[in-house]
């Protein structure tokens, strides 16, 4: 295991110097002068020059990258000229809120995608495989922008259940029970699109693997039907639904950028929209180098615990 585990660190290196390529790239072909859009009306050429001499935008591009990777290897992002703060303090801070929102939903989607996958596959045809495929359809079906504008009309306006904005209550709260009480729209909302993602594959891994012949042995043998689904069947068709979960890992890590928007949540997405409208690149560079980085990460992880499901794929 721990050769396998090896293997796949080395592995994810090129990848993630891939991200910083493709992460830099992305920023510097974006038209228009940054340094422009930054000063606004204070844009006279002299401040343009000196702001550009500031970012090291008037130097050649592989010279922009090297100098920007060799403060990245030394955890210096930048700072950004929006906030007038380093770039790194302002990620992790908000991407602890994103992360929040993003683990809540990855374990939502997890649960009812693999419970509703298995029930549908075990009343195969039945009304209760008709009744979770079709919610699954319409749940993928719908825009995850849109479902959060119908959850807070009818939670929050009509029926005042729960908040329509914020990761805590503008006066008071700040504990545990607050947050969690901000974090259920949001979190329900990122999570229908996986949820039903994850549901069709353990829908269609579970009748795979039912179908296999170790499983007629099982209740050759007398074993419950319980016993056989969830000791037995589960746990192979699990094998192939972990790195599906892992892609999901890094839907929910995006959907996050305009689900933040949505409910105003303070985490990673709102902070690039902003850092977007107002030309920050390197705050933008830092983000979107956290997130892809943090999807690279997910990965990994789903593929060492399908190896442990399955010491198979060590081969």
């Amino acid at each position: 295991m721990a050769a396998y585990t090896l293997r796949r660190l080395l592995a994810a290196i090129p990848v993630l110097f891939g991200l910083t390529l493709l992460v830099f790239l992305m920023m510097a072909l974006i038209p228009g002068d940054p340094a422009t859009a930054i000063l606004g009306s204070y844009a006279t050429p002299d401040n343009v020059a000196r702001l550009n001499a500031a970012l090291g935008l008037d130097k050649p591009l592989p010279q922009q990258y090297l100098i920007w990777l060799g403060n990245l290897f030394q955890g210096d992002l930048g700072r950004s000229y929006a906030l007038n703060r380093p770039v790194l303090d302002e990620v992790l801070e908000r991407f602890s809120a994103t992360l929040i929102l993003a683990g809540t939903s990855l374990v939502i989607c997890s649960v009812l995608g693999l419970l509703a996958g298995i029930v549908s596959a075990v009343r195969q045809f039945g009304w209760t495989d008709r009744i979770v495929t079709f919610i699954v359809l319409v749940g993928i079906s719908t825009p995850s922008f849109f479902l959060g504008l119908l959850l807070i009309l009818l939670f929050a306006v009509k029926l005042r259940l729960f908040p329509a904005s914020g990761m805590y209550a503008v006066y008071g709260g700040g504990d545990l029970a607050d947050l969690l009480h901000h974090l259920v729209l949001p979190a329900l909302t990122l999570s229908v699109v996986a949820a039903g993602v994850v549901a069709r594959l353990t829908r269609t891994s579970m009748l795979e693997v039912l179908r296999q012949d170790y499983i007629r042995t099982a209740r050759a043998k007398g074993l419950t039907e319980l016993r056989v689904i969830y000791r037995h069947a589960f746990k192979s068709a699990l094998v192939a639904v972990i790195p599906v979960i892992g892609i999901q890992a890094g839907f929910v890590l995006g959907g996050a950028v305009y689900i933040e928007t949505v409910f105003q949540w303070p985490g990673i997405g709102a902070m690039l929209v902003n850092a977007i409208s107002t030309r920050d690149i390197l705050l933008v560079q830092g983000g979107v180098l956290v997130v892809a980085a943090s999807y690279v990460l997910f990965n990994l992880a789903a593929d060492l615990f399908q190896s442990i499901l399955d010491p198979r794929l060590r081969r």
